[in-house]
């Protein structure tokens, strides 16, 4: 079937995180916003999909709007292979990883979608697996400015809701052994996004190479300095990386400098659920681990629960520590007891709540038609 509509809205909610807000890329974060996909074929059949986001928004929704939607429009709906080829071949002297690659992420989840619903299979039994009815997660808590206070009370908060293992997003050992004082029973990772250049890197790997973390993700300024994350491999920390990386290729060059244990990939940046595929195809014959980045609360968390479910051996899926209103793809966004629940309907099997996806739009949709 035809690809008749391609509309573009953003979801906001405000929401809590257990301290101050920060600020996101120089912008107060004080809502949770979501730039949703939508894919209409000529049969009126609708998939939905979700573009990487946060404050990235509107280069996003310029870019889809602009370049990418008009390029899927009046194409074959089932040919996701080809479509991704020509279209990110199409857009690749733009950025092979930034808002055009993110636009195509939200219309490939979308078809993916609409195979699914079309096949009247669940998206995890289209990728060959099998899926339990949840999957286990861990708490990526956002940061707290170094306030040692706040990190061990959420800690210990995530903790007893069910998380046995939590991510901090600090950049200090002070805060690793407070979050370990304040959470004995659980794992603890460290994310500093790209925080330090190699040698303070391999300074700081040094320091915290005996408090047991499970992993440090992303230590290294910048994330495309391959030997320079490989370079902290001596001090023993499991590495993690890939939310930054574009693509396949970027994931073989991380891989061949030996520089991680875990990859990261994010299906809202990566290209989508096929590039996903193919990363953790390229992972399990280097016997890398993969958990995959997912701090989304629409469809490209959703997505992320199909692919963990079907492909990866030792799923974990990373749910931000945060309250927020009713969400429109509620209840599949939200975590119960340390785990996530997993769909079980044709396609992504979550389809928005009409009121709630009203209620929370913030703007009137963008609809790009034939």
């Amino acid at each position: 079937m035809r690809i008749t509509a391609v509309e573009s809205s953003v979801v906001s909610m405000p929401f809590t995180m257990g301290g101050p807000h920060g600020r996101f890329a120089g912008q107060l974060w004080d809502r949770m916003e979501i730039l949703l996909v939508r894919v209409e074929t000529e049969d009126g059949l609708v998939g939905w999909g979700e573009a990487f986001g946060h404050a990235a928004i509107p280069a996003t929704k310029a870019a889809l709007e602009s370049i990418v939607a008009p390029l899927v429009l009046g194409q074959d709906s089932s040919d996701i292979a080809g479509l991704s080829r020509r279209v990110l071949h199409g857009t690749h002297l733009l950025g092979r990883n930034g808002p055009f690659t993110y636009a195509f992420s939200g219309i490939e989840i979308a078809l993916w979608d609409l195979a699914g619903k079309r096949a009247a299979e669940p998206l995890w039994r289209l990728l060959g697996g099998s899926a339990p009815e949840s999957l286990p997660a861990y708490a990526s808590l956002l940061s707290y400015g170094g306030d040692l206070d706040l990190v061990a009370r959420n800690t210990a908060e995530a903790a007893a809701q069910g998380y046995r293992h939590i991510k901090l997003h600090e950049v200090t050992r002070e805060a690793v052994l407070a979050a370990r004082a304040a959470a004995p029973g659980a794992e603890i990772m460290l994310d500093v996004n790209c925080a330090w250049t190699p040698p303070v890197a391999r300074d700081m790997a040094r320091s915290l190479a005996h408090d047991g973390l499970y992993w440090l993700e992303e230590p290294v300024w910048p994330p495309e300095d391959a030997a320079g994350l490989a370079s902290l491999r001596r001090h023993g920390i499991p590495l993690s990386a890939g939310e930054n990386t574009a693509g396949l290729f970027g994931f073989k060059t991380l891989i061949e400098a030996g520089a991680i244990d875990i990859a990261q990939p994010s299906v809202t940046k990566v290209g989508g659920i096929g590039e996903m595929r193919r990363v953790i195809a390229l992972c399990e014959a280097a016997g890398i681990a993969v958990a995959p980045h997912s701090p989304y609360f629409g469809p490209g968390f959703i997505a992320t629960i199909h692919v963990a479910a079907a492909l990866v051996e030792r799923p974990m899926i990373e749910v931000l520590w945060l309250e927020m209103e009713p969400n429109p793809f509620d209840p599949w966004v939200r975590c119960r007891d340390g785990r996530v629940a997993v769909p079980h309907g044709p396609g992504l099997g979550a389809d928005p709540d009409p009121d709630l996806l009203a209620q929370a739009t913030r703007l009137p949709p963008t609809r790009i038609t034939l």
